[in-house]
């Protein structure tokens, strides 16, 4: 299913250029026009899913493999000394548009980046309550 309003679902099926890498029926990967780093390549499928939670099983499979492919050659064409695999559900984690896709972020020495959080300090008793509704 496309969803007429949907600016990646316009992308992922040609109907917007960009400046695409590669291209399959499932998928088209794109790099990103506001880039966290050189080489910043979003992949994007060309069914919507507003997010994780609604992707169907084989397209989170098939996009997480594609992903692995294509950091590979990022990596090697692009010689970056490392590279973050980025997926955000949910305007609290950072989702801007609303169709599920993946970012693939070159990184280089000294890019002036910093993708990450700041690490929490939970007791022995917090994680496992946590563990606990989680698991039970």
């Amino acid at each position: 299913m496309r969803k007429d309003d949907c600016i990646f679902c316009k992308i992922a099926n040609g109907e917007i250029p960009s400046k695409t890498l590669y291209e399959d029926d499932s998928f088209r990967i794109i790099l990103d026009l506001g880039p966290a780093a050189r080489g910043h390549a979003l992949i994007l499928p060309k069914e919507h899913a507003e997010n994780l939670y609604e992707l169907p099983e084989d397209t989170a499979t098939a996009a997480f493999m594609l992903a692995k492919k294509m950091a590979s050659r990022l990596k090697d064409r692009l010689r970056c000394d490392g590279l973050n695999v980025v997926q955000n559900n949910g305007e609290a984690a950072g989702q801007t548009v609303f169709h599920f896709h993946i970012h693939l972020i070159p990184r280089y020495q000294k890019d002036g980046q910093h993708i990450g959080w700041k690490p929490g300090k939970p007791s022995s008793e917090e994680l496992e309550e946590i563990r606990a509704q989680i698991v039970d």
